[in-house]
């Protein structure tokens, strides 16, 4: 076994015993809307992190770690893999794409302000959001019909692999291109510009305001305005820039498969283990959100405070009223 083989069944059991809770102590607090963030970026944030949510069940915990630790199992039953190797791929699409829509609302927000009262809505949040899914989902339906069972064993189908013409037949060839094009580099490509666009906007708009302030002139003053849009760009930036770091992995292998024309499973171990790198990391983007409200957002902490303070309130404020 290769030690990435062993790296592997290390980083996922911790990227599980993490993941599951954060996201779920995540969704909870930004749920009940006292972080002082608007209603659509509020929904954002609860769609990002039940997304990564669902990646870390399903790609993590029912794929990686029962394969390491329960081969064989119901979950390797050729109807049952399949199901799970799609739902994989759409909460690994919606994971992304959830990142990008956040990303084209704030960009909204910042720079566009006639459009920010018609576009920066929950209601509008809510139809990206729910939109965005169902493409996702029917995107990925194609892939069913790439799956065969590996092994038919007492008549019982386990194992899913590709079929060969995945790799070979111009259809299934440019459907996987359209598909990694799709859930890396465009996104990649958009976040990047969004932020650009966005960085240069409060720039020029940070400039106006200081000679309109007479800040230039040496007088001091807060700008509520201004301080606003700095938090915002901050959560903004530390989301989409975690993004990118840990994507980009993936992105570098994608653009070497596609340049040198390689089919993955031909890979030495060098690239094999570069391979599963990215996809660690990649993972490991599904536990990075909620540290990062930790960080940038006081008002997350507070209600983190208080969510781990409940429990042991509730203990005490019993037995004290037990032993009254």
């Amino acid at each position: 076994m290769l030690p990435i083989q062993y790296a592997q069944r290390i980083c996922y059991m911790i990227i599980a015993v993490i993941g599951v809770p954060v996201n779920l102590v995540a969704i909870v607090i930004l749920s009940r809307g006292k972080c002082g963030l608007s209603t659509c970026t509020t929904r954002y944030l609860v769609a990002m992190a039940a997304a990564d949510l669902l990646m870390v069940i399903i790609e993590v915990i029912l794929r990686r770690i029962s394969w390491y630790y329960f081969p064989w199992s119901f979950l390797d039953i050729t109807p049952v893999c399949t199901v799970i190797y799609l739902l994989s791929r759409v909460s690994a699409d919606c994971s992304v794409w959830f990142t990008v829509t956040f990303t084209f609302d704030r960009f909204v927000a910042i720079c566009w302000q006639k459009l920010k009262t018609k576009y920066c809505t929950g209601r509008t949040a809510a139809v990206v959001l729910g939109t965005s899914c169902i493409l996702l989902s029917a995107k990925n339906i194609p892939h069913y019909f790439t799956i065969v069972p590996g092994y038919i064993i007492d008549n019982v189908p386990w194992d899913c692999v590709p079929i060969p013409a995945a790799f070979t037949e111009p259809g299934w060839v440019g459907f996987d291109w359209f598909e990694t094009v799709l859930t890396s580099l465009f996104p990649f490509a958009v976040i990047l510009l969004l932020n650009a666009l966005t960085v240069r906007h409060i720039l020029v708009a940070s400039r106006v305001r200081k000679r309109l302030r007479g800040e230039s002139k040496g007088e001091n003053g807060s700008d509520p305005e201004m301080e606003s849009r700095r938090r915002s760009v901050i959560l903004l930036f530390t989301l989409s820039g975690s993004f990118i770091l840990l994507w980009l992995v993936i992105v570098i292998d994608f653009i070497y498969y596609i340049t040198a024309g390689k089919n993955p499973s031909d890979y030495n171990d060098s690239l094999y283990t570069f391979a599963q790198v990215g996809f660690i990391l990649r993972n490991l983007s599904c536990c990075t959100n909620t540290f990062i409200y930790g960080v940038t957002q006081s008002k997350f902490r507070e209600q983190l405070k208080s969510a781990v303070k409940y429990p042991l309130t509730s203990i005490i404020q019993l037995i004290n009223k037990q032993n009254n």
